[in-house]
């Protein structure tokens, strides 16, 4: 399956921004549980253990084998409509917001990663896009097995990426998030 990339890079105050958007016919308060509780979140990205009260959790990615446990703090929790979080990578730590809305029956899911390093965008680019429809379809009984990383997101979106305004030319190559 051939899939078109959705995010856009936004630059403001020299600073690149990542935003990508996913429509749901669901409740607000049922996407909110999709990517705030654990089960629901193992489905698609990965899950966490901890005390989210504390600010900060450990997050381990289970869509990728191996994936090590990473420090996650909470920035901002605002039940349904906002969670903002750090997530460890490695030695770098990257925000990212997830923002909800809900009119006439359909939640809007905007996520966003601020402070984006532009020069990555054709590998974190696809890498979001990715995750976020493996979302889409645990969400509407899709099989998420199915959607797969290598073939229909890196390299396939990396071209959209590096073509978009305020990305680097030279963006660097890699795989993805």
């Amino acid at each position: 399956m051939s899939r078109q990339p959705t995010g856009r890079i936004e630059t403001a105050a020299g600073r690149a921004r990542l935003t990508i958007v996913r429509e749901f016919h669901a409740p607000i308060e049922d996407v909110w549980a999709a990517i705030t509780e654990p089960d629901r979140l193992g489905r698609w990205i990965g899950t966490w253990t901890g005390d989210p009260a504390s600010g900060e959790v450990r997050f381990t990615m289970t869509a990728e084998d191996g994936a090590p446990e990473d420090g996650m703090r909470i920035r901002e929790c605002d039940p349904p409509r906002r969670l903002a979080v750090s997530t460890q990578v490695g030695d770098e730590w990257w925000d990212l917001d997830l923002d909800l809305a809900e009119s006439d029956g359909v939640t809007t899911l905007t996520f966003t990663q601020p402070d984006l390093d532009a020069s990555m965008s054709d590998s974190v680019g696809p890498g979001w896009e990715y995750y976020l429809d493996r979302l889409v379809a645990a969400e509407t009984g899709g099989d998420v097995a199915a959607i797969d990383f290598d073939r229909d997101y890196y390299p396939a979106m990396a071209e959209h990426y590096r073509a978009l305004p305020g990305v680097a030319p030279t963006a660097r190559p890699g795989a993805g998030t």
